[in-house]
């Protein structure tokens, strides 16, 4: 009996898919929100991640991998992190966080070519050999880094909203937590694109 396509692992990457725009949205027109300009697109953003954790799990667990599914999956996770780093990029500069943005801009810059590098290794040596390396440790560590990452520094401003204390303004006020979030999610990000690298060099061969 053929497996549908649309199973629920797939109809999750879907909404994953749809979600993004809506967090985009959301991060950058709802600035004059007060508190909830910084509660909404961080819990679209939430919600979105819950769904690339769900959908690989349940399509394992249930047997209910497919061809569509091999397609999607990837593809919206590609949505989601490069999508929510460019419009986070872009939301700091609305803001005025000029300093935060030219730090955040490497960061960005980082996990595109490590997508894009690790991406083409998968398709080259997948194309030649059929071979696809699993995704490791580092590269769930990665993934978990990005999403709790990205939910910090979008929420980072709203702390001294809910906390009144100088010691939380002093904070929030210089991005420390962000410039945290972001060290952790760039040395993750290198050292999961390393790993991968080294998996995949002994299938690479430089002469052909």
């Amino acid at each position: 009996m053929k497996k549908s396509s649309m199973n629920i692992p797939n109809i999750l990457s879907i909404v994953r898919c749809l979600l993004v725009p809506v967090f985009v949205a959301a991060l950058l027109y709802l600035r004059e929100c007060g508190i909830w300009a910084f509660i909404i697109p961080a819990a679209i953003y939430g919600l979105t991640a819950l769904t690339d954790m769900l959908d690989g799990k349940i399509a394992r667990k249930y047997n209910l991998v497919t061809d569509f599914g091999k397609f999607i999956d990837p593809l919206a996770d590609k949505f989601m992190v490069l999508s929510s780093m460019i419009s986070i990029l872009v939301w700091m500069l609305l803001r005025d966080a000029k300093t935060l943005a030219l730090v955040f801009v490497w960061v960005v810059l980082v996990i595109l070519l490590r997508e894009l590098g690790v991406t083409s290794l998968r398709l080259v040596v997948a194309g030649k050999s059929g071979i696809v390396v699993a995704a490791s440790i580092f590269g769930k560590i990665k993934t978990i880094s990005q999403m709790v990452g990205t939910v910090l520094i979008i929420l980072e401003p709203a702390l001294p909203m809910v906390f009144d204390h100088s010691v939380i303004s002093y904070i929030a006020d210089n991005h420390i937590i962000s410039y945290i979030a972001m060290a952790v999610m760039t040395f993750t990000t290198i050292f999961s694109g390393i790993d991968y690298l080294k998996a995949y060099m002994p299938y690479i061969d430089p002469n052909k």
